[in-house]
């Protein structure tokens, strides 16, 4: 055994016979007073230089903290959602930071409320006013169920959604109102449906082209006054591009979706434009953007695709995360 004397500790014994340096406890019967709360430090009255430099800081909040939130549906009924949620403000150089919890607060508040665009704008106007901010943005993200129907075989089920509502309120007082929402659907590529045909009719080859599951992702900023639904935008996807994932499939359904695939071939060019289409004629959107993935089957790669609407000031077309579309 060595004779090196022990080094000292704080928290733990090096003696059983006698007690730590430091005693650690947890009372658990301690309820703070209103007095002992006026007496904790607050480090937002320190009079210390924030670290770095005092440059303004465009967004600082918090992200994926999450609640249960109601939201109504198009048919008016209302639908309770788990909810992943992004809050942030801008901080002016003069700031040293906000209370995060504050942000929290702003929703657990209205838990119970429904929430709608109205019900954003107020959370962020509460934002701006209790950390003197001149710009708050929110961005609620959850899986938003709608029921599909069989394409032959008369079933239902649920097809689950990704989508965003987004408010945000900019330093000229004006609150921008937005959604975002992804469609997955089945391209089958036209190139090689052509192929497959000139095999079987120049060599008589049994061929099958290739397809893929693909994904749209389109970001709307609604008119003033105006409101559109999460089932609306699938609609408009749907109508689109004919192919959706399908949920229920007996062999009839099976072979109605291959049917479809063969009538509605598509590039990825094809995919951006025909929903372009769609949402341009839609008096109620005053901005959009596109982006489409097709998870190619012929290539270790991807097709990709982004289109805008062209608003001044507006969305850029400059989406490059594809890796967020694979799906």
């Amino acid at each position: 055994m060595s004779t090196k004397d022990k080094s000292k500790m704080y928290l733990h014994k090096t003696d059983p016979d006698q007690d730590a340096a430091i005693q650690r406890s947890y009372d658990d019967a301690f309820r703070p007073s209103e007095g002992y709360r006026e007496s904790m430090p607050d480090i937002m009255d320190s009079v210390e230089a924030a670290h770095g430099d005092p440059a303004p800081i465009q967004q600082v909040g918090v992200s994926n903290f999450r609640l249960p939130l109601k939201f109504r549906r198009r048919d008016g009924t209302v639908l309770e959602l788990e909810t992943s949620v992004i809050g942030t403000v801008s901080l002016e150089a003069s700031l040293k930071g906000i209370n995060m919890s504050r942000i929290m607060r702003s929703f657990y508040e209205r838990k119970d409320e429904l929430f709608t665009h109205e019900t954003v704008q107020s959370v962020l106007e509460g934002f701006r006013e209790r950390v003197e901010s001149l710009d708050a943005r929110v961005l609620l993200k959850f899986n938003y169920p709608i029921i599909q129907g069989s394409l032959r075989s008369g079933l239902n089920g649920y097809q689950y959604y990704q989508a965003s509502m987004e408010g945000q309120i900019g330093r000229d007082g004006v609150y921008r109102r937005g959604l975002v929402f992804d469609f997955v659907y089945s391209s089958a590529c036209p190139c090689s449906a052509e192929l497959a045909e000139h095999a079987r009719d120049t060599r008589d080859a049994y061929s099958i082209p290739h397809s893929q599951r693909s994904k749209a992702r389109i970001w709307v900023t609604l008119a003033d006054d105006c409101d559109v639904s999460f089932e609306e935008l699938q609609e408009h996807c749907q109508k689109a591009l004919k192919t959706e994932t399908q949920v229920m499939v007996k062999r009839e359904d099976e072979q109605a979706f291959a049917e479809l695939n063969g009538v509605y071939i598509k590039f990825v060019e094809d995919a951006v434009r025909a929903i372009f289409r769609r949402l341009n004629e839609e008096p109620r959107i005053a901005d959009f953007q596109i982006a489409c993935s097709h998870l190619e089957s012929l290539h270790s790669h991807d097709a990709v695709s982004v289109i805008c609407k062209g608003v001044e000031g507006g969305f850029r077309g400059d989406f490059t995360d594809f890796n967020d579309l694979v799906c």
